[in-house]
């Protein structure tokens, strides 16, 4: 994924809408929030099955879009802030390792 490439275009699809007055960091923030609740939504009745089955239901295009929305405006609030993302997710993913060394991690029983 070529995460510039994306803002790129999510920045001209906005300022073709006049949106940019509209995409600020407080407000991309909440639309963040909305669409991850628009996710959670779905699942919010189900068993861990049917959770786990989701994308074989009538559901699958409905995921895809809701997740695909969480990453544009994910990416845009990025975009916004000046972060770099790919490298924000490669330190945050080594900060973790750090924190949960593989050591410490339970092992499952089958």
């Amino acid at each position: 994924m070529n995460i510039k490439a994306i803002q790129k275009q999510l920045s001209n699809f906005a300022d073709e809408r006049d949106w940019d007055q509209f995409h600020n960091p407080k407000n991309l923030a909440m639309a963040l929030s909305v669409e991850a609740s628009e996710l959670v939504e779905i699942f919010q009745w189900l068993t861990p099955e049917q959770a786990k089955a989701i994308m074989s239901s009538g559901e699958n295009e409905h995921v895809k879009e809701e997740i695909a929305d969480i990453m544009i405006y994910l990416i845009r609030m990025a975009d916004k802030l000046n972060v770099d993302l790919e490298k924000a997710v490669t330190d945050k993913i080594a900060k973790n390792a750090e924190k949960y060394p593989i050591k410490l991690a339970g092992k499952r029983q089958c």
